[in-house]
């Protein structure tokens, strides 16, 4: 039998490489993460110092941009609608001298209107209900003019300001329309939640008395202490209470009284009155209008 010789496994030797640094980079790695940790609490401090000097305001969307009314041009347009509709067929240049500081070289003496051969007309009163722009300086103008012999009427007078800043027509008026509008729908009242607290109902007939009387002193005694009442210039006599109503949001409540005057005149009123409760009792707040707004 021949017999084999063993190998001898030799053992694996781990080679180790010495790489060659320099000592800054050593260094370097070392306190890196130290300095940028006190960088970041430095960012915060900062941070924190900005928002409590000045800290963010919310951004509110803004409202949309309304130019004021001309008051200028309206008064115009109402004082031209004025002189234009009242006549008087007696003396015819009249209404031609009326119109003269309104009326241009190409315009009409009379602004296109002709009164006829007997009879006059006036206007007792006049009011823009109405305007509309045009083009960049120009409006158009809806005035309700009351005559006293065609009664109500509605004229379109067209004005534009100029470079300079005066006031000039801008071509002949229209007759047109009224706006649009419909019935009162009094039955709405009707339709609201009916106030059923017996306390609440007492407060609001007692102040709607004492605000009706113009009795400041007994009306402080149902309001709240930041109340702000603007009493009415006619004093009356609470008659009767018709119905009183929650508001849809339940803030306030509506009233429909009747009253009447000294001189024998009855009304039926339309009141909202702002109410809370404070301590478990009822008190108001505002009576159909805020005189500071």
């Amino acid at each position: 039998m021949v017999s084999t010789p063993t190998r001898t496994t030799r053992p694996t030797r781990t080679r180790v490489t010495v790489t060659a640094r320099p000592l800054w980079r050593v260094r370097l790695a070392r306190v890196l993460p130290r300095y940028l940790l006190y960088a970041l609490a430095v960012m915060g401090l900062l941070a924190s110092t900005r928002f409590a000097i000045a800290p963010p305001r919310a951004v509110l969307p803004r409202a949309p941009h309304l130019d004021p009314p001309d008051l200028a041009a309206e008064g115009f347009a109402a004082l031209f609608a004025d002189r234009y509709l009242s006549w008087d067929s007696r003396d015819p240049l009249a209404h031609q001298r009326a119109l003269a500081s309104f009326v241009g070289a190409g315009m009409d003496p009379d602004a296109g209107l002709q009164p006829p051969s007997e009879g006059e007309q006036s206007v007792r009163w006049t009011r823009v209900v109405q305007v509309r722009e045009v083009a960049p300086g120009e409006h158009v103008y809806t005035v309700a003019a009351q005559t006293d012999t065609a009664g109500l009427l509605y004229l379109s007078v067209s004005i534009a300001r100029e470079v300079g800043g005066s006031l000039a027509l801008a071509g002949y008026p229209a007759f047109v329309g009224a706006p649009a509008s419909r019935a009162a729908d009094v039955g709405a009242h009707g339709r609201l939640r009916g106030v059923e607290d017996p306390a609440l109902g007492t407060v609001l007939r007692r102040a709607l008395h004492n605000y009706l009387a113009v009795s400041a002193s007994e009306l402080a005694a149902d309001l709240t202490a930041e109340a702000r009442i603007s009493l009415p210039g006619l004093p009356l006599v609470l008659q009767s209470v018709q119905s009183l109503g929650w508001s849809p949001d339940g803030g306030s409540v509506f009233a429909v009284v009747q009253a009447r005057d000294q001189r024998g005149a009855r009304y039926t009123l339309d009141y909202e009155l702002d109410v809370a409760q404070r301590a478990g009792r009822w008190e108001i707040s505002a009576i159909q209008m805020d005189p500071t707004t």
